[in-house]
């Protein structure tokens, strides 16, 4: 692994994190209105806003304040509900490890279907089982999640089928298949655009991979079909396919709060939601700040694994 590209990838992900965490203090702290303001609301005295200021550390001078915020991003304290006084980490954190369950859940779908039905159009080009994945792909990439979510809740958790429960969570703790039954119908409806997107890009770099010059060499040598296409051919082929599965992980971290709000699941979308409408400005600003870490991380480890896939990356192919 080339440990420089390592760093300067490190670096940039740091920074990253510190200018999207100074654009939400930013953003946050030119708001109309004080966050004493939102706890205690209009009828307030001057004093009493005073005080809550001092209690929440909004008094003290704004470089102090941006500071402890943008550390607070690294340490994972991001302060205090407006609401209920409560740790916002504590608030998150199981919400949190709830929507990276799902996450992850309609993530491994597109990498066991949608990279395999990839490869295999590919293989197949121009075939009627290409034509068919690849239609298939298009009407993936033209519903929108809500629309398949709302749809798979209508028929597959209503009489007559009832194949799923119509939402909620259920901790795996309390055995794998509940929680899988309780994750995999959200994490379905999450995946419908994703995996059209995931399959049409592993058939459009497969494709090119296996017309270059060393795939066919390879073929002139007579070495086996199957070899060409597996030994050869998939390591370059699936490159970009990790970058899309990275991209991919990010947005759904971030656009999780439909399926949630849908399905009734008690992850980051639902607390966001709540947030927004209690206007809790400290769980607002971590509720946008922890999917767009996620983000960040997501494509971080993509270049870690392109490393991996491709050790001529170095920084001057960068």
């Amino acid at each position: 692994m080339n440990y420089l590209y390592l760093v300067k990838r490190t670096a940039i992900a740091f920074l990253s994190i510190v200018v999207v965490a100074s654009v939400v203090f930013g953003v946050t702290t030119l708001l109309p209105g004080s966050a004493a303001n939102i706890v205690l609301g209009t009828e307030a005295t001057e004093q009493t806003i005073q005080q809550v200021n001092k209690d929440l550390g909004l008094n003290r001078p704004l470089h102090v304040q941006y500071v402890d915020f943008v550390g607070g991003v690294f340490t994972g304290d991001f302060g205090e509900s407006l609401i209920s006084g409560q740790p916002v980490s504590e608030l998150i954190w199981p919400r949190l490890l709830r929507t990276l369950q799902l996450a992850t859940v309609a993530m491994l779908i597109s990498i066991v279907t949608a990279i395999p039905l990839g490869i295999i159009a590919a293989a197949k080009r121009n075939t009627i089982l290409d034509h068919v994945v690849t239609s298939g792909s298009y009407i993936g990439l033209s519903i929108p999640s809500f629309v398949s979510a709302t749809l798979l809740l209508m028929f597959l958790t209503s009489p007559p089928l009832e194949l799923f429960p119509k939402g909620g969570y259920v901790p795996i703790s309390q055995g794998v298949i509940p929680w899988l039954h309780h994750l995999l119908l959200p994490a379905i409806a999450m995946n419908t655009i994703i995996l059209a997107y995931v399959l049409r890009q592993t058939r459009s770099s497969m494709v090119e991979t296996l017309e270059s010059d060393y795939i066919r060499t390879a073929r002139l040598k007579g070495v086996a079909e199957r070899n060409v296409l597996f030994k050869h051919g998939l390591r370059n082929g699936l490159l970009p396919t990790v970058t899309v599965l990275a991209l991919n992980f990010g947005w759904m971290m971030g656009s999780v709060v439909i399926i949630e709000q849908i399905f009734a699941f008690p992850g980051m979308g639902e607390l966001i939601v709540q947030a927004i409408e209690n206007r809790n400005l400290t769980v607002i600003q971590a509720g946008i700040l922890v999917p767009t870490i996620a983000f960040i991380l997501a494509n971080f480890a993509a270049d870690i694994v392109y490393t991996m896939l491709d050790p001529r990356i170095s920084l001057g192919d960068q």
